[in-house]
């Protein structure tokens, strides 16, 4: 009876626990909305400041905004988006309260062609005759792309500094397999759709040797390019500066004309101050690009326009059902160009890409929807990190495309994975037996082989869904099923690549798309609505206050970072279902 009473009063407790956190957010979100809490009053900028550019914080395309249906004193519209920033970098150049822009120690974690824009942007500043300088304990190289616009570069005396090339790694299962017992049953079209080769190989094909070598050597052409002018080095002596380390030590990459001075981060802001115009024994006064991307997003809202353009963030893999941040499903997605459609204010819509692909059925009904606003309102595509396969599918459709030179984009190909657990099965004693009324009612087993009849019929819907991802393309970008047979087999090309092929109209960013849409909508002034909005239930609620944690938070920790990454890459991999469109591989460029 103890026993029985100390069960109920602990889950007494527990609810009774939550329910007084359910009751102190309430109060939180009440009180929080009574004192303008969260507004963009709270940011103020003060009288020669310098803008803070600290990018350690992971950067998307779209920082998102979140609705709580249940509290919606909780909803969030976040401004740390890659855009928000540029938006904020363009706005201080005619800013008197900005003088300059400081990058301090800055670990950024973006993708190549977000770096691109970000450097774009503060090239423009530089027009603006303000200042631009930059200090790093560290340089990695791709902090070093991004900082080498800066008219000074400090290094700390200790510290270090990152030029030797990119290069990528992958991994390969096939023997994993044979020792766990777990196969992937795969089919596959394109000599180059290498997505699931680490299942059939122990090691790389020459054909995505090939491949892989190609975009990385475009986009270390770009970069060195753009470094390059920046820092008056020829392309060759940078390719010698990576080739033999001359950027290993503070000393080595002064002499080699990659940074300008050595100094302690104080003497820094000594030069900081002398820069602003302000003595050394007053603060600095510094405003972080996060709080003033706020502060600017303030300023945008109270312009006023009946005219609108709607940008749509397709951002993550493809999926088939409702998307989140991060994640491209196709209902998500969908519902934001119906709205987009109807809205009369709405003159024109830009699509922004950030995807590897994924479900072929998702990308197809996303054509679809795309398909239907055409007919209506212009659609113009702006591509990212990545617009390759299902990303590039729904790209394929668009009255334009615009990519950054950075851009990975192609891999028009298509696979099929299914996981096989006869081997582990036979190794734990368990047999597995099927009852049928027709020949083909096994359309697979997880338990038994996948047979030659099970192999053709699943290889012929792979084949249709290629035959229809070339005609979405070739009706798309005017091209014969020929042409677009010689650039596809799921071949990657980086986006400069991509537009001598024909595969995309011009290379820019973001706001090349914008001034297109506003062209065709024939409008000047406008504003910007950005869709999704996403949607959060409760337990997300309580794991952002660290009430409870996910599983995969839990895993991370346990598992070690490393671990943890390979883990969620056979992971994301094993779970696909259905024929897919997607990028050959999980790709960290190093």
């Amino acid at each position: 009876m103890n026993f029985i009473k100390r069960v109920l009063s602990t889950v007494t407790g527990i609810f009774v626990f939550l329910g007084i956190c359910i009751l102190l957010l309430f109060v939180v979100g009440v009180v929080g909305s009574a004192l303008g809490g969260g507004s963009d009053d709270v940011v103020h900028v003060k009288s020669n400041s310098v803008l803070e550019l600290k990018l350690d914080f992971p950067i998307n395309d779209y920082a998102g905004k979140t609705v709580f249906k249940e509290y919606p004193f909780l909803n969030e519209d976040n401004k740390n988006g890659l855009f928000n920033l540029i938006d904020a970098i363009k706005y201080a150049e005619t800013d008197d309260k900005i003088k300059g822009i400081s990058i301090d120690n800055n670990f950024i974690s973006a993708g190549i062609s977000q770096t691109k824009a970000l450097r774009d942007a503060l090239l423009h500043f530089k027009e603006s005759g303000k200042f631009i300088v930059s200090y790093g304990d560290i340089y990695t190289q791709k902090d070093y792309y991004l900082n080498s616009v800066a008219d000074t570069i400090f290094i700390n005396p200790v510290g270090m500094m990152e030029f030797k090339g990119l290069y990528t790694e992958r991994l390969y299962f096939k023997d994993f397999q044979e020792k766990s017992g777990v196969k992937m049953e795969v089919i596959r079209h394109g000599k180059y759709k290498s997505a699931v080769e680490p299942f059939l190989e122990n090691e790389m094909s020459d054909n995505n040797r090939e491949q892989i070598a190609a975009y990385l050597n475009g986009l270390w052409t770009e970069i060195k390019k753009e470094v390059g002018q920046s820092r008056t080095i020829a392309v060759e002596r940078l390719d010698i500066i990576a080739d033999s380390l001359l950027a290993r030590t503070p000393k080595l990459a002064m002499t080699s004309n990659l940074i300008d001075k050595i100094a302690y981060h104080d003497e820094y802001v000594v030069g900081l101050k002398n820069a602003v115009g302000i003595a050394n024994d007053k603060d600095l006064e510094v405003v972080t690009i996060e709080d003033y991307a706020r502060y600017v997003a303030s300023k945008f809202k109270a312009k006023s326009s009946d005219n609108k353009i709607a940008v749509i963030y397709a951002e993550g893999d493809i999926i088939y059902g409702e998307g989140k941040a991060g994640v491209v499903g196709h209902i998500t997605i969908n519902e934001s160009f119906q709205k987009a459609r109807e809205d009369k204010k709405i003159k024109a819509i830009v699509l922004r890409i950030n995807s590897p692909g994924g479900s072929a059925l998702a990308s197809e009904l996303i054509w679809r929807e795309i398909e239907l606003t055409k007919k209506v309102k212009p659609v113009i595509v702006s591509m990212g990190n990545l617009a390759a396969s299902g990303g590039y599918y729904i790209a394929a459709n668009a009255d334009k495309i615009i990519s950054e030179p950075t851009t990975i984009t192609g891999s028009i190909g298509v696979f099929g994975t299914l996981p096989n657990f006869k081997n582990l099965a036979d190794d734990m004693g368990i047999n597995a037996e099927q009852v049928v009324t027709n020949a083909n009612a096994v359309t697979y087993s997880f338990f038994e082989p996948l047979n030659e009849t099970q192999h053709d019929f699943i290889k012929e819907g792979v084949v249709d869904i290629y035959d229809i991802f070339r005609k979405r393309v070739a009706d798309g970008r005017g091209l014969t099923i020929e042409q677009v047979e010689e650039i596809a087999q799921g071949r990657v090309w980086t986006g400069s690549d991509a537009l001598q092929h024909g595969l995309v109209d011009e290379l820019g960013g973001l706001d090349l798309a914008l001034k297109y849409a506003a062209e065709a909508a024939e409008i000047e002034d406008y504003k910007l609505k950005e869709f999704p909005v996403f949607e959060k239930n409760l337990d997300e609620i309580f794991e952002a206050f660290g009430l409870t944690k996910a599983k995969e938070t839990i895993l991370a920790e346990e598992l070690g970072e490393e671990n943890y990454k390979l883990l969620k890459e056979v992971k994301r991999l094993s779970q696909k279902k259905g024929v897919q469109l997607l990028f050959p591989f999980s790709t960290e460029i190093k």
